[in-house]
């Protein structure tokens, strides 16, 4: 009897790879955005699309705020069409980044989510930035 990770025979490996790769297209991680930004090779807008309160709480060095709700033709008119956005919300509790991934490449931009969001980038022991500290725990506003 196969274990239970056997049950589901594992892909053809071509297959595999073109699903990996895939993903990559779409996804990014906290350590790559952190390594780009230590060394200074941010090609890319770094988005928090979180409410205004939360971004102010704590966010990822610098990321900037555009909530999910305000990504409009208007807000986004002086990127160019080709600005890479890499989109991030609370964690993986959280689908703000892939509503806002939606809306960007709706848009015509090209776009990643950061995985793990601001959660992810606290388990790899990075910092945040802090506008303004917490007295009560913040729900995602995305």
């Amino acid at each position: 009897m196969p274990s239970l990770v056997r049950e589901m025979p594992a892909a053809p490996s071509a297959i595999a790879l073109m699903h990996f790769s895939n993903r990559l297209t779409y996804e990014t991680d906290c350590s790559d955005v952190f390594s780009s930004q230590e060394a200074g090779e941010v090609d890319f807008v770094l988005v928090d699309v979180r409410g205004p309160l939360a971004f102010e709480r704590g966010h990822v060095p610098g990321a900037i705020n555009i909530p999910t709700r305000l990504l409009t033709p208007e807000a986004l008119s002086t990127y160019a069409k080709d600005t890479l956005f890499v989109v991030y919300c609370a964690g993986p509790h959280c689908n703000g980044a892939n509503k806002a991934a939606v809306k960007l490449a709706a848009l015509g931009y090209p776009v990643k989510e950061m995985i793990g969001g601001v959660c992810g980038w606290l388990d790899e022991g990075f910092s945040l930035s802090v506008e303004q500290p917490a007295k009560t725990p913040i729900a995602c506003e995305c």
